[in-house]
């Protein structure tokens, strides 16, 4: 169905709008420019604008429209059209595309102000804080943080060296593509740095704040905003990340101390990595680093200096660690502080003991965040230390409150966050799905991978099994469900039908149905025989936006 944009049209979704020219309840055009078609409203929370879904004959497009409240605001009027400047100007995959002619004014019938319209391309997927909710607002681990933050900072390379730089930097504004791509968004708040604009944050009132609670530094707020304060903005955002924790939030920022302190929060990442974060949200943004690639060269640093079991929880476990369960966490401070028999070299821990029971613990703290490892074990009357275990008979009840879980394998192949796991029936086998695009399937006796599954092009978020064991259901961020046979590996069908983030599934008892459940607020059934959807949903929500 076709929307009509006349803020005055009594019924802008009229039903036989959907093939008409014009809209049949006011007579506005319903093809602008001459070549898209406006289908629905996403967003009318987007700073300046209202956003909507828009198509150029089959191709999705991002359309936004300055609401009419901001027309007679020239400000507001300078930075809309200068979103679309600026992308226009710049070519990366991690910012959306817009063609030259991606700005444009509509006239409609009735109103005495334009439409002033920006087309661009529509990113499939979520902003970093719905993923983030969408996985259940478990931290990133190390590896995910490290590749992210390469990709955002090559992004802002390309910014900075365009004389431009964002100023708006958040979770809401970063989009993760299905590919695996970051890209940045909304550039409205844009600026481009001139000598006039140098000359001006040296004056008294400076050029006008931009803010956004948490992420701004503390120049932006005074309105004088410089490229490092991009730095700050993508440094906070990697601290909400890597805690779940909103810069705000008074558990790890102190309003009357002004003092941030978040490293117990994230006790699962290095130092050096703890380090960088920390330079980037300096207060002072002539301690920040001084540009893209003083960054880019230490992330190049962290890299050479951590190994894959830095990064990674180790395919083996080496040493054991006695852990209460009622004691706090150990913090990243304690972990680092150098003793006589440690020194951090490179940022990494020289004493080998240390190391082993830095690796333990990082899997017992590691959880969702923990990217490309699944963890198995067992029940054991062993401690985690090197003491041997007491006999039965010797056992206080102290000591067997101390009883914890033993690791006993590892398995490791995915190269992304591992998001469901399903024991198969029967048989002492596992299936595993990850962001990394594919689904694994494992022989729990020896360790060994018995095969890869692939097809999705995005997240795999969830797996069902059937009664048998022999039929895998996977549910993809692609939004489409995938159908294998487990005893061959091949693949029976696809659903499709929901229009985002496939989440949830589960199969009936009897092996005849499945349901899926969905970021797009709708719940499916499905004949497994016959693979089609049975009827209406069973139930549909209404998502607020």
């Amino acid at each position: 169905m076709s929307l009509c944009l006349n803020s005055r049209c009594h019924q802008p979704n009229h039903p036989g709008n959907s093939s008409a020219v014009f809209c049949q309840a006011c007579g506005t055009t319903l093809t602008l420019q001459g070549r898209y078609r406006v289908m629905r409203l996403l967003s009318d929370r987007s700073g300046f604008g209202r956003v909507y879904e828009a198509y150029e004959q089959n191709c999705p497009k991002l359309l936004k429209v300055l609401k009419a409240s901001f027309n007679e605001t020239p400000k507001a009027l300078e930075l809309f059209e200068k979103e679309a400047m600026v992308l226009s100007q710049l070519h990366h995959p991690g910012i959306p595309r817009i063609e030259p002619d991606g700005y444009f004014q509509v006239s409609v019938k009735g109103l005495d102000y334009p439409l002033h319209c920006i087309v661009m391309e529509k990113i499939e997927g979520l902003n970093l804080r719905q993923w983030m909710q969408q996985q259940g607002s478990h931290p990133i681990g190390e590896a995910q943080a490290l590749q992210w933050i390469q990709q955002l900072v090559e992004v802002l390379h390309l910014i900075h060296h365009q004389n431009y730089f964002h100023r708006d930097i958040k979770p809401e504004n970063i989009m993760l593509r299905e590919t695996g791509q970051l890209v940045l968004v909304d550039f409205g708040a844009a600026r481009q740095i001139t000598e006039t604009y140098l000359a001006q944050i040296g004056q008294s009132g400076g050029i006008t704040a931009l803010s956004s609670a948490g992420y701004t530094p503390p120049e932006q707020e005074q309105g004088q905003a410089v490229p490092q304060s991009d730095f700050y903005a993508l440094g906070r955002t990697f601290v909400y990340l890597l805690t779940t924790k909103h810069p705000t939030d008074q558990t790890i920022y102190d309003p009357f101390s002004n003092e941030f302190v978040w490293r117990s929060f994230a006790a699962h990442i290095s130092p050096p990595l703890a380090q960088l974060l920390d330079d980037m949200i300096a207060p002072r943004a002539i301690d920040r680093p001084k540009n893209t690639a003083e960054i880019l060269n230490r992330l190049h640093q962290i890299r050479a200096g951590l190994s894959a079991s830095d990064l990674q929880t180790p395919t083996q476990v080496e040493a054991t660690l006695e852990l209460d369960p009622l004691s706090p966490s150990p913090t990243r401070e304690d972990r680092a502080r150098p003793s006589s028999q440690t020194a951090w070299q490179g940022g990494r821990t020289q004493n080998i003991e240390e190391r082993k029971t830095l690796r333990l613990r990082r899997w017992w703290l590691g959880g969702a965040g923990c990217a490309g490892l699944i963890a198995i074990a067992a029940v054991s009357g062993w401690y985690f230390s090197d003491r041997a275990p007491l006999p039965a008979a010797e056992e206080t009840p102290q000591h067997q409150a101390q009883k914890s879980v033993l690791l006993v394998r590892t398995l490791s192949g995915h190269t992304s966050s591992v998001n469901a796991i399903a024991l198969i029936p029967g048989v002492n086998q596992l299936v595993s799905g990850s962001a990394d695009t594919t689904i694994k399937q494992w022989n729990l006796t020896t360790g060994g991978e018995i095969r890869t599954l692939t097809g999705h092009t995005s997240f795999i978020n969830a797996l069902a099994l059937s009664p048998s064991g022999q039929i895998l259901a996977s549910g993809s961020a692609d939004k489409t469900i995938r159908l294998w046979d487990l005893t061959t590996g091949d693949l029976l069908g696809v659903l499709t039908g929901h229009v985002s983030s496939v989440n949830a599934l589960a199969i009936s008892h009897s092996g005849q149905r499945l349901i899926s459940g969905s970021a797009d607020g709708t719940i499916k059934n499905w004949a497994l025989d016959t693979y089609q959807e049975l009827g209406a949903p069973v139930c549909e929500a209404t998502i607020a936006t």
